[in-house]
């Protein structure tokens, strides 16, 4: 479109105002040279200028409201560090304590003794033959074995020893039957932790 028309175009500046926008008779007086009218271009955005229009129209909020909004909470990286630092240390105290209940300082044992009642059982019965192992107080197993002076021996046996617990129990029964005499002993030998024997001597007597 040709004449005094503005262009719709993005580009579009303000210019000076035609007479064609005022209404009223025609001035008599010497034209004034126009003044200068603002620019249209208002926080980025292009306003148009129409008839009467002197002065840029206010955003409808503020900038800065928009900026605030836009952009999203920071979030601090120190609190990311330390959440994962405190991660990283409830891990190596875990980690500690399991290497420390298997590598760690095992049980200990402190002395073994064989007991057995010293009259011997009745006729055609067994003998409960009882050995105790003092230990420290720390878990750990015990391996061992019993030998009779019968020739017979048992395989190896293991008993699981709880922390706190300071000695441990470990039975034989040992049956007996017939008529007559016979002197008996039972071995205990712990095979682990350390080397050690114990032993009990006793009598089966059954008459006819």
């Amino acid at each position: 479109m040709s004449g005094s028309g503005a262009p719709e175009g993005d580009d579009y500046s303000a210019t000076v105002l035609g007479s064609h926008w005022f209404s009223g008779p025609p001035a008599t007086t010497t034209r004034m040279p126009p003044e200068e009218v603002a620019p249209d271009r208002v926080e980025g955005s292009v306003l148009r200028f129409g008839p009467g229009v002197t002065a840029a129209m206010p955003a409808p909020f503020p900038l800065d409201a928009v900026v605030a909004v836009a952009q999203p909470p920071r979030r601090s990286r120190w609190a990311g560090l330390r959440r994962y630092t405190l991660a990283a240390v409830v891990l190596a105290a875990v980690l500690v304590y399991l290497g420390w209940q298997r590598l760690g300082p095992g049980i200990e044992v402190r002395g073994v003794t064989v007991s057995t009642d010293p009259k011997g059982p009745a006729c055609d019965a067994a003998a409960d033959v009882v050995a105790v192992v003092a230990t420290d107080g720390r878990p750990g197993t015990l391996t061992y074995r019993w030998v009779r002076s019968d020739g017979t021996r048992s395989e190896q046996l293991t008993e699981r020893v709880p922390r706190g617990q300071r000695e441990a129990r470990l039975h034989l029964l040992w049956t007996f039957r017939g008529t007559g005499t016979y002197p008996a002993k039972a071995e205990l030998q712990l095979v682990s932790p350390g080397q050690r024997t114990a032993s009990v001597d006793f009598t089966y007597r059954c008459s006819p």
